[in-house]
């Protein structure tokens, strides 16, 4: 069998070869280095400064934890809200605040049911702030994707 090498190779016509949006490139490419880098965060923390207190690297790895929680949660109401309205390519909707508010009560109550099974493991805590914390990132989401939907002219 011969291969001719004269013939550009293309994808195939399933493969899109559209640029990512600066969400999706960054999710899919940057997002994995950000949460494997927060893995070993004491490491890094200790290279750039090997005087750090222990106090000071569990107020970085606090804060870690809690940016995580408000980015799951955002991710949470953006996918109830896609599930809901089951946006097709090129559809011209407009925002529905209804839509958003039912996306943002779920990821609501899916947060106040997380801390209320935690409340019942022996070795966690529940927390009323964790709550209103998550509920921010489900706000901060679904606010960022309006935002995003009228820069893009699509509502």
């Amino acid at each position: 069998m011969t291969v001719k090498t004269d013939v550009p190779l293309e994808p195939p016509a399933s493969v899109s070869t559209a640029p990512l949006s600066f969400l999706a490139g960054f999710s899919r490419y940057w997002l994995p280095v950000v949460l494997w880098g927060a893995l070993f965060l004491r490491p890094i923390l200790r290279w750039f400064n090997p005087q750090i207190s222990d106090e000071a690297i569990y107020r970085v790895q606090y804060g870690v934890r809690k940016a995580a929680h408000v980015c799951e949660y955002a991710m949470l109401a953006l996918l109830v809200w896609r599930a809901r309205r089951r946006p097709a390519p090129g559809e011209r909707r407009p925002w529905d605040w209804r839509e958003a508010g039912l996306a943002f009560a779920f990821a609501a109550v899916f947060a106040l049911s997380d801390e209320l099974h935690q409340a019942l493991v022996p070795s966690r805590e529940a927390r009323l702030g964790d709550v209103l914390l998550d509920s921010l990132g489900a706000a901060l989401g679904l606010l960022a994707l309006r935002a995003y939907g009228r820069w893009r002219g699509r509502w």
